[in-house]
């Protein structure tokens, strides 16, 4: 077959070609921080319960993003989802801890919430773990460009990710009316 030495060699460099291909600790914040400041801003856009007890409910939501968080990279969201006249208060925080994402939609878990257990950024989108007692899912947030992201939360059934909230927002840019004095 292969040689003792021949398989050695292609041993090492299969590590070093595996070494080089993975991002350091260092890259990867710096690419996740990236990511984080684009989703910066202020977006809104329509959302639709697509599965479960309220399927075919769809709501408008505005929520600002700041990627500015004292834990370090990650990102904080705040503001409204809105269903008719009634309104509710919405609000994130995802934030990197070590190699993955921990963090809180509303107050977490432990009160009306969902907890983010783990979570990575690859590219132009973010994947979260969501938990909430016996409840476990996903949320994946990807950037179409740099004015369009679409959401997608997903809940574990039985062993099949089931999508039941999708939301496509805009980024919402301020206008200010600008005239000419004579």
């Amino acid at each position: 077959m292969y040689s003792r030495t021949s398989l050695i060699a292609r041993g090492a460099a299969a590590v070093l070609l595996a070494a080089s291909t993975v991002a350091s600790p260092v890259q990867a914040a710096e690419r996740d921080k990236a990511f984080f400041d684009q989703v910066s801003g202020s977006w809104q856009g329509p959302g639709e319960i697509v599965a479960g007890k309220y399927k075919g409910t769809k709501f408008t939501c505005n929520l600002s993003g700041d990627s500015e968080v004292s834990e370090g990279t990650g990102i904080k969201l705040d503001g409204h989802c809105r269903v008719g006249v009634f309104k509710q208060p919405m609000s994130a925080l995802i934030t990197r801890a070590g190699g993955t994402y921990k963090g809180k939609f509303l107050d977490g878990a432990a009160g009306k919430g969902l907890d983010i257990l783990s979570g990575n950024v690859t590219g132009n989108k973010v994947v979260v773990a969501i938990n909430r007692q016996k409840l476990n899912g996903a949320m994946i947030a990807r950037l179409q460009d740099d004015n369009t992201m679409n959401i997608t939360i997903s809940v574990k059934v039985e062993d099949k990710m089931v999508p039941v909230i999708g939301m496509s927002l805009n980024r919402k840019f301020h206008t200010m009316a600008v005239g000419s004095i004579k």
